[in-house]
């Protein structure tokens, strides 16, 4: 009987990458996902591009091929494809969070990535809410806790939504470690956001100070800012508040 061969290791490439996200593409399911991001002339996603692969299937493709270095990692988040970029970013957060920890903590790659990242910000290539919520908690969030974190505001005054949506929930990756102080700063500079998807983020990030740090900060912002915040916004940020306290806040309108 002939021994089993070894299987060989495949290939840490974005080219390996593209080619296990489309072997599991599903048309209809990317047709959807057009409609779902807002991809038309004049919206928030216009002129993205699906394939149709779902989120469990990008992050188990991302633990088969986990570790592909930054020049692969740009070749992905440099694709029109949007399952490219986000399993890019997949990637590159898993490699954050991997050199972050206590037996194989490695400052150098934690701040290659970190570096890399605000590049592909900055260059627009990440461009959509779910590229923006799956990495810049623990990217940018994880790198900039225990610095000083003015790059956040540099992002927060961007005339690019995008830019602004990193700085307000990279500051996640600060609640998740008990810090509240720069979610409340950048959720008062933002406060009167006209997108959508910034007042979200912002309401957001505000219940997440109230749930795991501290209601009375929560509580104490909304005393200052309730009159004055988006519906949206305020909304968001009182959905796990009892409803008389949630009535009171929203009757402040």
């Amino acid at each position: 009987m002939t021994a089993t061969q070894p299987q060989a290791p495949e290939e840490q490439t974005a080219a390996a990458v593209q080619a296990a996200l489309a072997a599991v593409a599903d048309p209809a399911r990317a047709a959807s996902s057009q409609g779902f991001f807002k991809t038309a002339p004049g919206q928030y996603g216009a002129g993205d591009v699906f394939i149709g692969v779902t989120v469990p299937q990008q992050r188990a493709i991302a633990r088969r091929l986990g570790a592909l270095p930054l020049a692969e990692l740009d070749l992905l988040l440099g694709s029109a494809v949007h399952e490219h970029r986000l399993t890019g970013v997949i990637i590159a957060t898993k490699q954050f969070e991997a050199a972050s920890g206590p037996r194989s903590f490695d400052q150098a790659r934690r701040q290659a990535l970190a570096d890399w990242y605000l590049a592909a910000v900055r260059q627009g290539r990440v461009n959509n809410w779910d590229i923006v919520d799956t990495s810049a908690p623990g990217i940018l969030g994880g790198w900039l806790f225990d610095r000083p974190r003015d790059l956040l505001f540099e992002l927060a005054a961007s005339p690019v939504l995008w830019e602004r949506r990193v700085a307000m929930i990279a500051t996640q990756g600060f609640i998740t470690r008990g810090d509240a102080s720069t979610t409340l700063q950048l959720a008062a500079l933002l406060r009167d956001d006209r997108e959508d998807l910034m007042q979200k983020a912002v309401g957001w990030m505000l219940r997440e100070v109230g749930k795991r740090v501290d209601r009375a900060l929560l509580v104490g912002f909304l005393d200052e800012h309730a009159s004055r915040m988006p519906r949206t916004e305020l909304s968001y940020a009182t959905e796990h508040l009892d409803p008389a306290l949630r009535a009171h806040y929203r009757a402040l309108r």
